[in-house]
């Protein structure tokens, strides 16, 4: 199910992206922080559900409250001329780069775990 909607977003995407224009260079990095805040609250997310503490209201407002935030930072980063935008990006891609380490490591005991049962198994078929 996940697969099918990871499928039908890149086409939709794909099929969008074409027909849009090219967003300006004034706004590009607005969209930039904005999209890796998402994708930082995603990640978490993420690691929620595996993790069992997955609330949907705290995922949508973290959602928004980032997004909005990192670009109200750039905007201010941008009218005192300072790139505080990069503070930004360094905590988000910091925290993705842990929900990324926790969802690597939960699906790495989980198939270590599957492979020694099947080496259990076949171990006892032998006795």
């Amino acid at each position: 199910m996940i697969l099918i909607a990871i499928i039908i977003g890149c086409v939709l995407g794909a099929v969008i992206g074409i027909n849009l224009p090219i967003i300006s260079y004034t706004y590009s990095t607005y969209l930039a922080i904005a999209i890796i805040a998402a994708l930082d609250s995603v990640f978490g997310g993420i690691t929620g559900v595996l993790k069992g503490e997955f609330d949907f209201k705290v995922f949508i407002s973290g959602f928004f409250c980032n997004a909005i935030l990192s670009m109200l930072l750039t905007y201010l980063g941008t009218k005192l001329n300072v790139d505080i935008y990069l503070a930004a990006i360094v905590v988000f891609v910091g925290r993705m780069f842990i929900n990324l380490t926790i969802i690597r490591k939960y699906y790495i005991d989980k198939w270590s775990k599957k492979i020694e049962e099947i080496k259990s198994k076949k171990e006892k078929q032998k006795i």
